[in-house]
């Protein structure tokens, strides 16, 4: 899929440029890595704190229920000569019940992470996507590519906005600015502390 996405988006990028060359050269198009920006943001690494710390809680109740059931098989594996047939059928269908047990949490936890992640990052992705609207808007993009969903392979380090977007959303602490004149104005505070990224 990733190579499909990068074969059609040079196809298109190649169209627009053979079919439409004056238009083509006063496109302009960047690319931003919403993954990196979610990871290296302030708010972005306290809500992966967060969620590591119910991921280690979650994993540390199945490494308990695990080994209660590994000692649950050793045991029967040691006493299985000198039980009952009956004593030892029971025993080998209460295993059988908790290693399903166990298996359901598995499922359920990596459910209720997937859903507590989603729900951690949500606004913050918005809020990113609002900046990138500002950025875009203001600076006359034709169009901004998230960089992995788009199958972007390379890009120039000055059409990549992803460490824009960062410095962008610390120093506005994650409040995205109402767009319009309000939006321009506040766009234009930000051009010094935008201007000195590092690359």
């Amino acid at each position: 899929m990733l190579v499909k996405n990068s074969v059609l988006f040079s196809l298109i990028l190649a169209s627009l440029a053979t079919s439409l060359p004056a238009r083509a050269q006063s496109m302009k198009f960047a690319v931003v890595d919403l993954q990196r920006a979610l990871n290296e943001t302030e708010e972005g690494r306290t809500a992966k704190a967060k969620l590591q710390g119910v991921f280690k809680q979650r994993q540390d109740a199945l490494d308990k229920k695990q080994a209660e059931l590994k000692k649950m098989k050793d045991d029967i594996e040691k006493q299985k000569k000198v039980l009952s047939k009956d004593i030892l059928q029971q025993r080998m269908e209460a295993y059988q019940k908790s290693f399903v047990e166990l298996q359901t949490k598995y499922v359920e936890y990596q459910r209720e992470l997937a859903q507590k992640e989603a729900a951690m990052t949500k606004g913050i992705l918005e809020k990113m996507q609002a900046i990138l609207r500002r950025i875009g808007q203001a600076e006359g993009y034709t169009l901004i590519v998230e960089r992995n969903e788009g199958g972007v392979v390379w890009v120039p380090n000055h059409l990549d906005l992803t460490d824009r977007v960062i410095q962008n959303y610390n120093t506005t602490k994650g409040v995205a600015p109402a767009e319009g004149a309000d939006a321009k104005g506040a766009e234009g505070a930000k051009k010094p502390a935008s201007g000195g990224k590092k690359k």
